[in-house]
């Protein structure tokens, strides 16, 4: 293999300390083109759709530091992402705090070019409704099928007389838009209180599968991992892991906590089950450092982000043996 197709590789600690260098996702090289790397890891730090506690414009930065702790082989699935493609950061996109409808814009036309270049992202937010503009550019062709974790299904329509563009209505846009097929997704981990009792009609009506975290447990891992597998299928799939579906016990630092939730350890086991989907991109958002001090939640975030890293990279390896 020659210089110029060599993979990346994380910074050796043998050769700097994981406390030392420049942060990037992973210790990675940060790279400005796309076309230079089989998967990107992005970051979007933007909050301007939250509606109660602001954080998560802090998200990407504090992910970095900590996922100096992360090392190069997961244990449990003997996967290398290294090995298997070239990964990269490629940065932030460039976002506009104080005008919702510009970074919407800002961040579509970033991951356009990301999708042009037969590149598949990997994002660190940032709140939820990132993830709209993200599936702009990866779904205009053909709707999306979504594992989405989350306590809270964010199929709502409009906040505070009639706007409808919140981290809590980007998947009711996205059905909308015709870039999400409802009858593809899955939503694990639901929970919490609600405004209305109709607040989930639109998800379930869409056709979504909607696993509240009674159900969730009442079913157990393996069936959660059947039943996502079953729902998504072999089209193409998008990630997306809002940390506040965890318990707050493992993410404290997120902007709309709910008690009750699942743990980190279950996180990691129904990721690595979607292992040979057909995954086309994912998303690790609402990490809110403000609200963590200690720094555990944004290491959960950087954790969460290399499992579905490791899953992203066997789907686009298994893509170039075909």
């Amino acid at each position: 293999m020659t210089s110029e197709t060599r993979n990346f590789e994380p910074i050796s600690p043998d050769a700097s300390p994981r406390f030392a260098e420049i942060a990037t996702f992973m210790r990675l090289p940060r790279v400005s083109d796309p076309a230079e790397v089989d998967i990107a890891l992005i970051g979007v730090p933007w909050d301007g759709g939250t509606t109660n506690r602001a954080g998560a414009r802090h998200g990407p930065r504090e992910i970095r530091n900590s996922s100096s702790l992360i090392r190069k082989v997961n244990p449990a699935t003997r996967v290398t992402p290294y090995e298997l493609c070239r990964v990269a950061d490629l940065g932030d996109v460039s976002v506009n705090p104080i005008d919702l409808m510009d970074t919407l814009g800002r961040v579509q036309a970033f991951y356009q070019k990301v999708r042009a270049a037969g590149t598949v992202p990997l994002t660190a937010g940032g709140d939820h409704l990132i993830t709209l503009p993200i599936m702009r550019a990866l779904g205009r062709d053909r709707p999306l099928g979504m594992v989405h974790f989350d306590a809270h299904s964010d199929t709502w329509d409009t906040y505070f007389g009639g706007f409808k563009y919140t981290h809590g209505t980007p998947f009711r846009r996205a059905v909308e838009e015709r870039l999400l097929d409802p009858k593809r997704t899955i939503q694990i981990g639901i929970r919490g209180s609600l405004y209305d009792l109709h607040d989930l009609d639109f998800a379930i009506e869409a056709g979504m599968r909607v696993i509240t975290i009674e159900e969730f447990y009442k079913l157990g891992l393996d069936e959660v991992i059947a039943e996502a597998r079953r729902v998504v299928g072999d089209g193409p799939t998008y990630v997306s892991f809002d940390v506040d579906g965890l318990d707050p016990v493992y993410a404290p630092g997120t902007g709309t906590p709910e008690i009750g939730g699942f743990s980190t350890f279950e996180a990691q086991q129904i990721i690595r089950g979607l292992g040979g989907l057909n995954l086309i991109g994912g998303d690790v958002v609402e990490v809110a450092p403000p609200f963590d001090p200690t720094g555990n939640t944004a290491l959960v975030g950087a954790t969460l982000m290399f499992e579905i890293l490791c899953v992203l990279a066997q789907a686009v390896a298994a893509a170039k043996a075909e």
